[in-house]
């Protein structure tokens, strides 16, 4: 490609929107200017978060962004969702300063997708050699590419990138017309139980689904008390600000789907997931009060309605919960990549994830075996 120049912008929202999102493209939401610029402005990440933008971006010879990465400045390792406190341990041990990191990722979100972001096809091993270069030039510890789409693996493995693997539990649309054909697919038992969850999950309920205008300060003042209470329980404190709802609700209200679960009219429990091309995203979910299955509805078997009415490819329910699996949501490999400078620390690391991605890949394989769906003679 010609002569471009490679640069460190101070935050998503000081670059322009249209050739960021020309670089992003539409398909995943988590990557695009709105849904970035909307952490930035609602404080979720900045100063005193330990997330400090940090976006990497390739110029061409117009001056206009031809590549993009969504890099921060990491002082910690919370809401990341691929661990890598025992490596901090380990360098800090040995005498070394593992933070401040370069995490390259959409915040909060174990979401898979697109981590360097190219209007130029090209300019993947040169918006790699520029986030390189940021670690080395400041004497940082690495970088991490997290939830990396599995069509970018190969470019990080060919800059010499360590990969580790992992698995998330997401479920694929076989072109069922309706949630009967996705049931008629299980074994008898499973198919049994869930309708069991359901009917039971909702009894006294009234479940709506909104969306573009249909969502209201009232309803994210409701979902924030949700968000908090489960925020609490998980993390200790919530990651994001109850201003980021807002926004969310002001740039990308059409790619967002607020389900919320209604008692006489107020509501008891809601799930928020965002919208893509192809895919249900159930990111956020958390009730006032505690009903039996009604996660299970809210999340997974809502989404599955969803999927099927949209016409989506798959819905995916977010990290970790094996209890998916006997919900018809399948082990799916992620990714993640990672650049590490220091030669002896890198050998250390390299050795871990080769026994950490065969026992991935295990486990995975076990999961495979006791998926709920009919064997030949059921």
């Amino acid at each position: 490609m010609a002569d471009v120049i490679a640069r460190v912008a101070g935050g998503v929202a000081e670059l322009p929107r249209d050739q960021w999102d020309a670089c992003a493209g539409s398909a995943n939401p988590f990557v695009s200017w709105d849904f970035l610029t909307a952490l930035e402005r609602s404080g979720s990440v900045g100063e005193g978060t330990g997330w400090q933008p940090l976006p990497v971006v390739i110029e061409d010879g117009d001056g206009r962004i031809a590549a993009a990465a969504p890099a921060y400045a990491k002082t910690h390792s919370q809401g990341e969702y691929v661990f890598d406190h025992g490596w901090a341990d380990a360098w800090e041990r040995a005498g070394g300063q593992y933070y401040p990191k370069i995490q390259i990722a959409a915040p909060f979100s174990p979401v898979p997708g697109p981590r360097l972001l190219l209007r130029d096809p090209q300019s993947g091993p040169a918006l790699i050699a520029a986030l390189e270069t940021l670690v080395e030039r400041n004497g940082l510890s690495s970088a991490h590419a997290t939830f990396v789409d599995p069509g970018q693996v190969p470019l990080f493995e060919q800059a010499g990138w360590l990969i580790r693997e992992d698995s998330q539990f997401h479920w694929t649309n076989q072109g069922y017309r309706e949630f009967e054909d996705f049931l008629a697919g299980l074994s008898s038992a499973k198919r049994k139980n869930i309708r069991k969850e359901r009917a039971r999950a909702v009894e006294g309920l009234e479940i709506v689904h909104l969306t573009g205008r249909d969502l209201t300060k009232a309803h994210w003042d409701a979902f924030w008390t949700f968000y908090q209470d489960t925020g609490a329980r998980k993390w200790g404190r919530p990651y994001l600000t109850r201003s980021f709802f807002s926004i969310l609700g002001e740039t990308m209200a059409d790619r967002v789907l607020l389900m919320l679960a209604l008692r006489d009219g107020q509501p008891v429990a809601g799930a928020l997931n965002l919208i893509g091309a192809d895919t249900l995203y159930g990111r956020y979910w958390g009730c006032t009060q505690d009903i039996p299955n009604l996660h299970f509805e809210l999340c997974y078997y809502q989404a599955i309605d969803v999927a099927i009415a949209r016409g989506l490819r798959r819905v995916e329910a977010g990290a970790q919960g094996s209890h998916k699996l006997a919900r018809g949501y399948a082990p799916e490999p992620t990714y993640s990549a990672h650049f590490i400078p220091n030669a002896s620390f890198r050998r250390a690391v390299a050795d871990f994830l080769e026994a950490e991605r065969q026992g991935v890949q295990r486990d995975r394989e076990w999961l495979a075996q006791h998926m709920p769906f009919r064997k030949a003679g059921d």
